[in-house]
């Protein structure tokens, strides 16, 4: 069952624990059924590669891990911290987050 992440692709987020903590980057990607995001350059790890053909090289290479979510906040490029959010609604309409800390709105 997909649970709900507090995150979307795109967002910029700072890790709060684990190796990489106070690494900030942004989400690349968001898996909801295992409740995990993977972030730009936190929790590298090594892939070996085999070569699918002639022209190909293979060889060890560095890629992004996947992540628990409840590992990261929400960074707020306003006051340069990582912040919870909370959600209001807009005159129009619109659902959008808002920084509980400066009250700046992200994306939707």
């Amino acid at each position: 069952m997909p649970k709900k992440l507090h995150v979307k692709q795109g967002d910029t987020v700072m890790v709060i624990s684990g190796k990489d903590a106070g690494k900030i980057g942004k989400v690349q990607s968001a898996l909801p059924r295992e409740g995990k995001i993977v972030v730009e350059g936190v929790n590298m790890v090594t892939r070996h590669v085999r070569p699918r053909n002639a022209s190909e090289q293979g060889g060890r290479i560095e890629r992004e891990g996947a992540i628990y979510a409840s590992k990261v906040m929400l960074y707020c490029d306003k006051c340069k911290k990582p912040t919870r959010i909370s959600k209001q609604t807009l005159a129009d309409g619109t659902k959008v987050r808002v920084c509980k800390k400066c009250g700046e709105t992200f994306a939707k």
